[in-house]
């Protein structure tokens, strides 16, 4: 049984490479009751006017934000579970005017890919990642989409709709507890799907010792 974090078992020695703020953000145990939340703003939520299309898609799946706005105040909580090595995220928009919105999911380390991830959402939905350690930022970028059914995992060409994504969470270099995002959807023909970015404070971590 593995207690390394999901990002450091990925990783492996580039761990070291991350920003110090990044390595305490994800230092989370697996099969543990270790909770951190990080607060924010997000100074932009955008999506490119087709893809409201893709909405009552990603509202089913729990896989995409609604809505748009600029200064969007927002909570992300990370946990870890006693009974399980998967880190679950629960991202709290607050968009004005209306009700708080969440986006759920969770990530596995494949240990069989050594540096790749996998976010799931509902219904066994899931994103493959590589994970990389560039200029202290943790840095994802999109391997494709599978569904897990069956014991199985199936490959699905939503990437030919969807694009490929690119994720990043990176140190504030004025700031010791602060770090930036940003996650860009962009599509190899239409350009730009989704993106959003914004600016972190770190929380401290709980849990059992």
């Amino acid at each position: 049984m593995t207690v390394q974090p999901v990002f450091r078992q990925a990783l492996g020695p580039a761990w070291d490479r991350l920003g110090e703020v990044i390595r305490r953000h994800y230092a989370m145990r697996p099969f543990s009751d270790d909770h951190v939340c990080v607060r924010g703003t997000m100074d932009e939520v955008w999506h490119a006017p087709w893809a409201a299309l893709l909405m009552p898609f990603g509202r089913l799946f729990g896989a995409l934000v609604p809505h748009q706005g600029k200064e969007v105040p927002i909570e992300v909580h990370y946990r870890c579970r006693p009974d399980a090595a998967t880190l679950h995220w629960d991202r709290v928009f607050r968009f004005p005017g209306r009700a708080a919105f969440h986006f759920r999911s969770h990530m596995e380390h494949d240990a069989a890919r050594g540096s790749e991830v996998i976010e799931y959402v509902r219904f066994g939905i899931g994103m493959r990642l590589a994970v990389s350690a560039e200029e202290g930022a943790l840095v994802f970028r999109d391997l494709g989409y599978v569904w897990r059914v069956a014991g199985l995992r199936v490959p699905l060409p939503l990437g030919l709709l969807l694009g490929t994504a690119y994720v990043e969470e990176r140190p504030d270099p004025a700031d010791a507890d602060r770090f930036t995002m940003k996650m860009l959807l962009r599509h190899r023909w239409l350009g730009d799907v989704f993106r959003y970015s914004g600016r972190f404070s770190l929380g401290a971590r709980t849990g059992s010792q």
